[in-house]
């Protein structure tokens, strides 16, 4: 799957007794996105960090984010310095990674400039 069909997709709510994505999945959907994107070694999240050249930049990132995630109705946890934000995207209600992490991310990836 290529990073444009996850960001044409839309995230579907969880429902009671889904699972996490298993990790060789979760694996090959992190291939699909910016390389700047990682898992952790639970393979309970994925994050990454980016860099900006000032405040207002950063906060423009933001609020960009902030629009794609209420559409989506999936919200990452951020952490936003004056130029940086790190986003971490976990599917609480499983416990883990769903599909719709990686449509969130796919779709914040179009936000910034492309892998080099």
């Amino acid at each position: 799957m290529t990073a444009a069909d996850l960001a044409a997709r839309h995230c579907q709510p969880c429902k009671q007794g889904d699972l996490p994505l298993p990790a060789e999945q979760a694996r090959q959907l992190l291939g699909s996105l910016h390389t700047d994107w990682n898992m952790d070694a639970a393979g309970k999240s994925i994050t990454r960090s980016c860099k900006f050249g000032n405040y207002y930049e950063t906060l423009a990132f933001v609020n960009a984010l902030a629009w794609v995630a209420h559409r989506e109705d999936h919200h990452p946890d951020l952490e936003v310095g004056y130029n940086r934000c790190v986003i971490h995207f976990s599917t609480h209600s499983i416990g883990g990674l769903s599909d719709n992490d990686f449509i969130c991310a796919a779709r914040i990836d179009t936000l910034l400039p492309p892998a080099d």
